[in-house]
């Protein structure tokens, strides 16, 4: 196999001390609403209507506050190894694993918002060094999208999905990998769509928990479950999607408070990882405390909620309606998610989908809410889409 470039750099970023203390300082400064004005039970779905309850939110924050510890994950990103490079300008952050199998293919995860490489840091190494002699295993890396975490700010315009699925093809070629397989959900099932249908040279196969189908298609011949599953993806854009406008209209002006409120990111993130996680009253019920606040802790300290947003403003309903992926496809909907395609719709797009699967659990955040079926998923895919090549 290749050796990387001399382009890459191992990377290192510890948040100080003041950072963290100012952290604190602003939590518990933080002025907060009054109880929102939702009528029903004191348990249940029914009590995010106005969004984070406010009872949720102060549990959250003081425990933020006084028992998070941000230095126990900073630790776990540099066991899994951290690296930078620079592609067209934009430095590039990323994890990167490589396994001890001889026989490991090389895999590129890719998150979404409001993800973050939090999101896949306790699978990297289950993926690379599997326990089983017989599974899969693979060369992981996972990139920081431009404008998230570690990775550079974009200062002008043109970063969108497109260019971002060009610079995983530059990134995976200097880390030595000149075809790989690509795996990604929300944004990054986007990237992994463009991936697989515009460099089919590079890219062995995909595995995505998104496949947005062609638009115009109808419901003729659907099962009851699939024309279910087009009447909640209808009804999430229609009537619980007003985040995804405003980041996509209006990222700079969300991302004053983003930026500068530590209680204003964390409710507007974990807004969403109560009402998309597969849970009935708080998507602690499946993903832990700290596991969020990795994420958020993330987020705050590198700055990046306005330039994360603005993944919308570039992106939002620009996958080219045209796009073909001929690549061997696995495609899993969980039952959960925001956006669930019927299979005979997915087809249109992914010409080879050599595996399907609709689990009985799981939401939004497979990687935290089911890791165990997560891990399992991701390799039978694969090994789907490799057998496809023999």
């Amino acid at each position: 196999m290749p050796l990387p470039t001399s382009d890459v750099q191992a990377f290192g970023a510890h948040a100080t001390d003041a950072d963290l203390d100012d952290l604190r300082t602003r939590l518990a400064a933080a002025r907060l609403p009054e109880y929102e004005t939702v009528h029903g039970a004191a348990t249940g779905s029914r009590r995010w209507e106005q969004g984070v309850p406010l009872d949720d939110l102060v549990d959250v924050v003081n425990y933020w506050r006084t028992g998070y510890d941000w230095r126990s994950f900073e630790e776990r990103l540099d066991r899994i190894g951290q690296f930078r490079t620079t592609i067209d300008g934009l430095g590039i952050h990323f994890l990167h694993r490589r396994s001890a199998r001889a026989d490991a293919t090389p895999l590129i995860l890719t998150h979404g918002w409001p993800g973050s490489i939090a999101e896949f840091t306790d699978v990297v190494e289950e993926l690379a060094n599997p326990d089983d002699a017989d599974a899969p295993a693979f060369h992981v890396v996972v990139p920081s999208l431009p404008g998230f975490g570690y990775s550079e700010k974009p200062a002008t315009t043109g970063w969108g999905t497109g260019k971002i699925a060009a610079a995983w093809v530059e990134l995976m070629g200097r880390l030595g990998y000149g075809r790989f397989l690509a795996h990604g959900g929300d944004w990054g099932g986007n990237i992994t769509t463009v991936l697989g249908g515009r460099f089919p040279a590079h890219v062995i196969g995909i595995h995505s928990t998104f496949a947005q189908a062609p638009p115009g298609l109808t419901t003729d011949g659907l099962t009851e479950t699939e024309r279910r599953w087009t009447e909640e993806t209808h009804d999430f854009w229609h009537h619980r999607a007003a985040y995804a406008k405003q980041q996509a209209t209006r990222p700079q002006t969300i991302g004053y408070a983003l930026v500068d409120s530590p209680v204003g990111l964390l409710a507007w993130i974990l807004d969403k990882f109560a009402e998309w996680s597969d849970t009935e009253d708080s998507p602690f019920e499946t993903i832990s405390r700290d596991r969020v606040l990795d994420n958020v802790t993330l987020y705050w300290l590198t700055r990046t909620g306005a330039s994360a947003a603005r993944i919308y403003y570039e992106s939002h309903n620009s996958l080219d309606p045209g796009l073909r992926v001929d690549v061997p496809s696995a495609i899993t909907m969980y039952p959960r998610d925001i956006e669930k395609s019927p299979r005979p719709w997915a087809q249109e797009r992914y010409r080879r989908i050599v595996r399907w699967r609709s689990p009985e659990a799981g939401g939004h955040f497979p990687s935290l809410e089911v890791p165990g079926y997560f891990v399992r998923d991701l390799r039978e895919g694969f090994a789907a889409v490799l057998a496809a090549h023999r």
